[in-house]
């Protein structure tokens, strides 16, 4: 598991203070044994006074503590090397979807990704908890305790080495099975949170169209198949557990047999001998099938491993940005798009070879069908989607040479469905901007949207709060609050995905009026929707199919382009 091998490479420390560990708590196990062997037998056989024994009492408590010591150590060592994994690894997961072209974004349901995010990073911890900490104790102990058994009674020893290996071979065999269990676990798991949230997000639609019993009905299959995953995974767990405690009862009788006959019958063994290794053998094999329950517990995390390894190798669609920083002067810059094309899917194409020029402080509208490519381009244009051929360049470089972030420090991207997050009105107008920004920015930016009235009309004013998603705000208000965002920010760059679409006409008005104030010294580029809001653009890209048919002016277009003209008087309403 790469992933695994390399956050343990990285935690040597860690690894190191384990291995420490490990010795150390053979040799206090060892020591028990031989103390308590040494207290038994002379009490017992030797008819020592008690008082001679009590330095070795007070010694055996010490081990006894140290003992108990080493493995909280032990087990605390492997849960903070847990934690910094989870930590790196969801650190990654968010930057890989924080990087994510905005297709791969949007193509696969929002609660699989939090279930990778969530529950496969954290079935991850077992591993270190678990797994490593066991596996370097078993890689000490058993032999610690088998050569200490050898010098003693060469018989025992042979046993022990004999029915040893069937520990780990029925580990290994169980942990094949258990890794497979585990991907299939996690992919159900992952299938039912999307299916739960998705099903959250929708419920008043399912419920307006009469599909909240058969989406009920979906949660219910998908849970029980995440069900019968589990209960596959814990079936294999019993079975490890009940064969391991078959095979180490199977081993300790032996040796205690053999014991047995040699100190009874054949008399060739001493008391203290034969009693230290019968205290030193269910050690011996406690260790390997304390392994062997934590190989079970590895083998699943190392399948949640995979799935988030699977996540991450998952870059076709990553945009990569440069590190060139844009000249504050020379905003806004000229935008040129050359031979562009783009598709979702290989079977299909939303642009293709569109090549465009928008100047400085003019204001551009991309036109068409639904379905033309319109928000795509304009997607293109924000830096969210790369072109599959072709360049954007801004100021005559490409746009994924610059900064990321410093490209969006410039621009606004407003749309049909500005997201508003729960908080304070307040808050939701500043949200982006960095450094500290005053009540009275966030008021003067409120009045020049248009939204400052309704707000100051509210008992709380702007530290009303507002529901997730906006709830509690109208279309309009939602709208005017994304406005009052892009005059906050003051960028260069404005784009607009038709803003005003399901408006009533007096909203419209006062969007429009703000808009045109927020072009004032900017470039604007506007998808549109309703074509009489953009006749006075300077630059109208007319978009059919996927291709651009026309460029100029809305008198141009009028005159040169049947399907313009067609779009026009369709809603205007003349035949």
């Amino acid at each position: 598991m790469n992933l695994l091998k390399i956050s343990l490479s990285q935690q040597k420390a860690s690894m190191a203070l384990l291995v420490g560990f490990a010795f150390l708590l053979g040799t206090s196990i060892i020591s028990q044994g031989a103390i308590i062997a040494t207290v038994i037998d002379g009490v017992f056989l030797q008819d020592q006074a008690f008082a001679t024994i009590v330095p070795l009492l007070l010694f055996l408590l010490g081990i006894i503590f140290v003992r108990a010591s080493i493995i909280y150590a032990s087990g605390r060592t492997g849960i903070k090397m847990a934690a910094q994994t989870k930590h790196h690894f969801r650190k990654r997961l968010l930057q890989k979807m924080a990087h994510s072209s905005l297709h791969t974004s949007l193509e696969r349901q929002s609660g699989g990704k939090i279930s990778i995010l969530m529950d496969a990073v954290d079935a991850v911890d077992n591993y270190f908890s678990q797994y490593i900490p066991r596996l370097l104790q078993t890689a000490a102990v058993p032999l610690m305790i088998l050569i200490v058994v050898f010098t003693q009674h060469v018989n025992a020893g042979l046993i022990m080495m004999v029915t040893a290996p069937f520990i780990p071979l029925f580990m290994v065999l169980v942990g094949l099975q258990t890794k497979k269990k585990s991907e299939e676990q996690l992919t159900q798991l992952e299938a039912f949170s999307g299916t739960f949230l998705e099903s959250l997000q929708g419920l008043v639609t399912l419920k307006l169209f009469g599909r909240s019993k058969q989406q009920k009905d979906r949660i219910e299959e998908s849970s029980i198949g995440f069900k019968h995953a589990t209960m596959a995974i814990l079936k294999v767990a019993f079975t490890n557990a009940f064969m391991l405690e078959i095979i180490m009862m199977l081993g300790i009788g032996l040796i205690a047999l053999e014991i047995a006959l040699q100190l009874i019958i054949f008399e060739s063994l001493s008391f203290f001998t034969a009693f230290f290794i019968l205290l030193l053998v269910p050690d011996f094999y406690l260790s390997l099938r304390d392994l062997g329950t934590a190989f079970h517990n590895g083998r699943a995390s190392m399948g949640a491993a995979k799935k988030v390894e699977n996540e991450l190798e998952n870059t076709e669609d990553n945009i990569q940005w440069g590190h060139k920083e844009f000249p504050d002067e020379k905003f806004p810059p000229p935008i040129e798009l050359s031979h562009v094309s783009f598709h979702y899917h290989s079977e299909d194409f939303a642009l293709n070879d569109v090549s465009a020029k928008i100047l400085p402080y003019e204001h551009a509208a991309i036109v068409g069908k639904s379905g033309s490519g319109k928000t795509t381009l304009l997607n293109i244009v924000a830096g969210l989607i790369k072109p599959v051929e072709g360049a954007i360049t801004i100021d005559g470089h490409s746009l994924f040479e610059y900064r990321e972030s410093n490209w969006h420090q410039h621009i606004s991207y407003i749309t049909q469905h500005p997201y508003i997050f729960s908080g304070s009105i307040g808050e939701n107008i500043a949200i982006g901007l960095n450094g500290q920004v005053s009540r009275d920015e966030v008021i003067h930016a409120a009045r020049q949207s248009g939204i400052s009235e309704m707000i100051e009309e509210l008992n709380d004013g702007y530290e009303t709060i507002v529901g997730e998603g906006g709830r509690g705000l109208s279309g309009g208000e939602k709208q005017r609050l994304a406005l009052a965002r892009a005059f906050l920010k003051k960028p260069s760059i404005i784009l607009f995905d038709e803003p005003t679409v399901g408006l009533d006409l007096q909203t419209e008005a006062i969007l429009q009026s703000s808009i045109q104030k927020l072009g004032t010294n900017a470039t604007l580029v506007t998808v549109a929707h309703r074509l009489y809001t953009i006749q006075d653009a300077d630059r109208i890209l007319l978009l059919e199919n996927g291709k651009l048919m026309a460029t100029g002016t809305h008198d141009t277009l009028m005159s040169q382009s049947s399907t313009y003209a067609g779009m026009i008087n369709a809603q205007l309403g003349v035949e």
